[in-house]
């Protein structure tokens, strides 16, 4: 009764705080901890003291609601709008000092009392928070507050203190497998004699002293580097569930009893060695699979730290061009802002000035920088490389593509794919049969070989691994998952591999998707002795200044010709007709060709009837003809033929005109093509070919087809700047190129047939090896050799996925 109920801190002498607990006065060492408790008693909560591990953390005695976590309020990165527009928003926190599964029921439950709350979602083994409320009726502070009651310390997710906290984690783990590692050579340094021994040279002193600090060498890998194991099987007892680290656990502990009580005794098997290597074995699997999963994660990690914090803005601009160097939150449409080389971009944007190289590998794979110049559309999070750019931003730093990216990431990994869900289903039966099992083959060799009955019991729970079943999954999706990170694609669902691999029907949406859904320069038929690319050029440089999107396709076209730009000057634009301006003292027209043959003189050119035609002449005749239109991927046609190959029935489904769906159809090898489709219809098409047992793959732009894109089997979207605020696909296309779909499609080939030799082998394994221990073939430290291997081979068959090159077929 000296230590207070709730942090177990001392109580002072005289102190009158006390609650009343399941109708118990406990005492408490400061008003902090009595209102703390005092709000998890009144609001229900009391089974929270019947189920902790460990005490809560001190609470602060200067008051429970400190002003700072009112700042939280006004924190543009704290929160984000709801997708649907409503009042709704959502955050993810990072919760401190997580100990048990008792911590996750007591913030779940308590949070959702708290009014305006709607959603909570706790994980445990991420210390994440995921949580949306109302704005009028919550706000941060209140979830902060709220936490803070119970004894819980939150921050908003910040991927910086989150790998400091991963990284200590690792650090722990570390340390645990050392001192495994190191009382198993000392251990084996004792056992060896006696095995050497065996013909009875050894003098029972000796042997019984060998056993006595083969024992003290044995605690500290037991008390310490097994906590793990033991953990999480408690808390799997607690929860009722029969996890992997239960027949771990019942096996350290059998076989260490029965050594402790053979020391005692002074005769008996004694299993020092094989506990300590067991011990250690386990904990190198699971190292390795910790560093795997850091590896798997380390590409969406570096998107979520990849923007600044800071930005350099130019308030005064174009005529005050003071530089103020503000949060990069603080950014809204229309500011100003100087990029430096070197710096990333804090917020998507336009460049107002400057021509540099931008390095995109974060966001779209790309390896080499792009050149971008005046006009050219940035992302945030992209790198400017060689020269200043001066920007203006469209996008908020809260809503840039990068931050959108980030959300899609904290979304991803929530769920887990069928395929993973059915591993830990079988992983739980086989935990409960085995356990059955090994208490059968106890009772049976107590019967026919006493002597033998405990070894054999402990082999047969050592030799089991369902750490294998469960690992086979989940190691082979982070993976394949970094793999494809790598390459420009972010899975958003957990479900993509296996879907689309089973997808029997591949439906594409036309404008942005099988074309680039802009203008493009197809054509350029020369009408006189000028070169091609000098024309290109001087179209680009009277159309510099134009916001028209034929202009947009002659500027690009041009920045992939060599050389400078050209200069002109006087320039003016005649609405509807075209642009005239001054080059080395001629004057010179760009636009319909009724506007240039007041310049040029008649012409008889018809022009392409499939696309927009822009002329380009002076007074001394005419130049060139620009032909422009909405062209095909370059990638296209390789993309369809491939899913052909494949046995998949390919679709356009577009809500342009049924000729126009046609002819793009029919230049890409698609048998059938649907046009004049509206998005109700598409999804009520997607609809129909499922209720006849289709699985649909849908590929869209991600703007106009949410609906279809949400009722597929699977989704892709392609990623492309402010379309990612309205996306509702499982899969984004980062780099923007359809081809990474094949990727996709390969990826997912190889990642099953990778899941697929994991599960076999595990199966294998545990078919051979438990029927081998339980005939008493297998000793107890050959059973955990056995086990670390059958993990450390998951987890390096799946691995493989993070190097196979992309060229290669599906079966790896």
């Amino acid at each position: 009764m000296n230590d207070c109920f709730h942090c177990s801190l001392p109580v002072p002498a005289g102190s009158a705080w006390q609650v009343t607990i399941d109708a118990v006065v406990q005492p408490m060492c400061c008003p902090g901890c009595a209102a703390v408790a005092h709000s998890i008693v009144d609001n229900g909560f009391s089974d929270y003291y019947r189920t902790r591990e460990g005490f809560a953390v001190t609470a602060a005695q200067d008051g429970l609601i400190p002003p700072e976590l009112r700042l939280y309020d006004t924190e543009a990165e704290t929160e984000t709008e709801a997708e649907d527009g409503s009042n709704s928003a959502e955050a993810i926190f990072l919760i401190e000092d997580i100990r048990c599964a008792a911590c996750v029921w007591l913030i779940e439950r308590r949070l959702a009392r708290l009014p305006g709350v709607q959603a909570v979602a706790m994980n445990a083994a991420t210390e994440r928070l995921q949580i949306s409320w109302n704005r009028s009726r919550c706000k941060p502070s209140d979830i902060l507050i709220a936490l803070r009651e119970i004894g819980y310390a939150a921050y908003p997710y910040d991927p910086v203190r989150h790998g400091a906290q991963l990284d200590r984690a690792r650090k722990t783990l570390f340390r645990q497998l050392f001192i495994a590692g190191l009382s198993m050579m000392q251990v084996m340094m004792y056992v060896l004699p006696g095995y050497m021994a065996s013909d009875g040279t050894m003098d029972a002193d000796m042997a019984s002293l060998m056993r006595w600090a083969s024992l003290l060498l044995t605690l500290p890998a037991v008390l310490y580097s097994a906590r793990p194991f033991f953990r999480g099987a408690w808390i799997n007892l607690k929860s009722r569930q029969l996890g992997m680290d239960v027949p771990v656990v019942l096996g350290i502990g059998a076989a260490f009893v029965g050594s402790v009580l053979a020391t005692l005794r002074g005769g008996g098997e004694v299993y020092f060695d094989s506990i300590t290597m067991f011990i250690f074995l386990l904990l190198c699997s699971r190292y390795l699979e910790l560093s795997a999963r850091r590896k798997a994660a380390s590409a969406l990690n570096n998107l979520q730290s990849a923007l600044p914090a800071s930005a350099w803005s130019m308030p005064g601009y174009p005529d005050d061009r003071a530089l103020v160097l503000i949060a990069a939150g603080q950014l809204r449409e229309g500011d100003v802002i100087l990029v430096r080389p070197g710096e990333a971009i804090a917020a998507d944007g336009l460049v107002l000035e400057g021509d540099s190289a931008v390095d995109l590998s974060l966001l779209t794979g790309e390896s080499q920088p792009l050149r971008k110049g005046i006009g050219a559309m940035l992302p945030g999070g992209a790198v400017n490389a060689t020269q200043p750019l001066v920007m203006r931003i469209t996008q908020a730093a809260r809503d840039s593509t990068l931050s959108i990216l980030v959300k899609l990431i904290e979304r991803a990994g929530q769920g887990k794919p069928q395929l993973a869900q059915w591993a830990d289903q079988v992983a739980a039966w086989f935990v409960g049969i085995l356990l059955l099992f090994a208490l059968a083959v106890f009772f049976y060799w107590q019967w026919a070989d006493a002597a033998r009955a405990w070894p054999i019991a402990i082999a047969v729970l050592v030799v089991s691994c369902p750490c294998a079943l469960s690992l086979a999954t989940p190691t082979a999706l982070a993976a394949a998952t970094d793999r494809l990170v790598r390459r420009g694609i972010l899975i958003v669902q957990p479900l993509v591999l296996e879907t689309l691999h089973r997808a029997t029907h591949i439906i594409f949406d036309k404008t942005g998707t099988l074309t680039v859904g802009k203008p493009v320069l197809q054509h350029v038929e020369l009408l006189a002795t000028a070169s091609l690319d000098w024309c290109v050029q001087l179209a680009a440089a009277m159309e510099q200044s134009s916001a028209h999107p034929l202009a947009a396709a002659l500027v690009a076209a041009a920045q992939d010709i060599p050389g400078a730009a050209l200069q002109v000057a006087d320039v003016r634009q005649v609405a509807g007709r075209g642009l005239e301006a001054i080059f080395e003292g001629r004057t010179y027209r760009l636009g319909t060709a009724t506007f240039v043959a007041e310049l040029a003189g008649a012409i008889d050119d018809a022009g392409s009837p499939d696309a927009t035609a822009v002329y380009l002449g002076n007074a001394a005749g005419w130049l060139a003809r620009f032909d422009l239109a909405d062209g095909v991927r370059t990638d296209a046609r390789e993309v369809v033929a491939h899913f052909q190959r494949d046995g998949k029935t390919v679709i356009l489904l577009s809500g342009d005109q049924q000729a126009v769906a046609q002819q793009v159809a029919t230049g890409l090898g698609i048998v059938t093509a649907l046009g004049d489709v509206l998005p109700d219809q598409k999804l009520a098409y997607v609809q129909a070919l499922q209720r006849d047992g289709a699985i649909v793959a849908m590929v869209g732009d991600g703007i106009n087809d949410a609906a279809v894109l949400s009722g597929a089997d699977v989704s892709f979207a392609m990623g492309g700047g402010t379309a990612l605020a309205q996306l509702h696909a499982d899969c984004v296309l980062l780099s923007g190129h359809l081809s990474a779909l094949c990727e996709v499609d390969i990826t997912a080939a190889q990642t099953l047939a990778v899941i697929r030799q994991n599960l076999g082998w595990a199966t294998m394994y545990n078919v051979v090896a438990i029927p081998a221990a339980a005939l008493g073939w297998l000793t107890p430290w050959m059973t955990g050799v056995g086990m670390s291997v059958s993990s450390a081979v998951v987890v390096l068959n799946a691995l493989r996925l993070r190097r196979v090159r992309s060229s290669s077929r599906k079966n790896p």
